[in-house]
């Protein structure tokens, strides 16, 4: 796990006033997700109490999120609610996007944790490789 110095303010300032325990799990839960997703994008929201990983700043380049509360830790997929999850280790009742809630470090170390962070990366490639052939395809089109 990071030393607290490697990790930027801007993470830690969203679970100083956590729970010990949290803050641990916190860290495990960032330090998952920047193994499972190389070289993403760490985008602090404090107002939302969350973090973003992805490949970009917009909204379409995230993969997964961390969600922060005082009880534990909640990793947010974006397009969650397509993925195969086959250990229904998935919440939430949105159409699109599912989370998995963590309070444990047991719970985190789990491998369908990283199976699923491993097929949310899949998904957003595979979203962005159709976004940009969408795009070709459409620049060779006549008016």
């Amino acid at each position: 796990m990071p030393s607290k110095s490697a990790v930027p303010s801007a993470f830690r300032e969203l679970f100083v006033m956590l729970p010990a325990q949290v803050q641990e799990l916190a860290l495990s839960a960032r330090q998952l997700v920047l193994t499972a997703l190389p070289d993403a994008v760490e985008l602090p929201d404090p107002k939302a109490h969350l973090v973003g990983y992805g490949y970009g700043t917009g909204y379409k380049d995230v993969v997964a999120t961390l969600i922060l509360s005082k009880t534990g830790v909640k990793i947010g997929l974006a397009h969650g609610a397509s993925l195969p999850d086959p250990a229904a280790l998935l919440r939430g009742a949105g159409k699109v996007h599912r989370h998995i809630d963590v309070r444990t470090q047991e719970q985190l170390r789990r491998a369908e944790v990283k199976q699923l962070l491993d097929a949310a990366l899949s998904a957003w490639r595979r979203r962005t490789k159709e976004a940009t052939a969408n795009k070709l395809r459409k620049g060779r089109q006549c008016p």
